[in-house]
């Protein structure tokens, strides 16, 4: 077994949480942002982003295939992922984390037209496409309701 995939892929045992492994990463996404992550200067964010993406499409491929699965519960990168997207640039007020992380989760669960859509994409991409989707709904969101507000 590819150590390396399998600590990524779960978040580094995240997605061994025995009850709602993508919830509690999500969590964790809000709480790293709250107190550490949003101190990242806009370019630095982006890029984790990015890396984040595209490692996690490679990771979440392999542990998948070891695990004989399309998309194992254990592997919560993409919550990861699609939880950061929302937050990008976003102020860390416990009002609009706890918002975004209701919203990014209902996408995630509920799968909404194109995420449901997303989640088709071969392997690695499909893990991490409809999180990716659904991260940018709840940004997207998110960003209206602060427009008007």
């Amino acid at each position: 077994m590819n150590m390396t995939a399998k600590i990524l892929s779960t978040f580094f045992g995240a997605g061994y949480t025995p009850i709602a492994p993508g919830t509690f990463t999500s969590l964790l996404i809000v709480l790293l942002y709250r107190f550490y992550l949003v101190r990242l200067d806009w370019p630095i964010y982006l890029a984790l982003l990015l890396i984040i993406f595209f490692l996690g499409v490679y990771v979440s491929t392999r542990f998948a295939r070891e695990l004989n699965k399309e998309d194992p519960r254990i592997i919560v990168i993409d919550e990861v992922l699609g939880q950061m997207i929302p937050l990008f640039l976003m102020k860390p007020d416990w009002l609009l984390l706890a918002a975004a992380f209701v919203l990014f989760r209902f996408f995630d669960i509920i799968k909404p037209f194109p995420v449901n859509k997303a989640e088709h994409f071969p392997q690695g991409w499909g893990i991490m496409m409809d999180d990716l989707v659904a991260g940018l709904y709840t940004g997207i969101i998110i960003n209206i309701f602060l427009l008007l507000k």
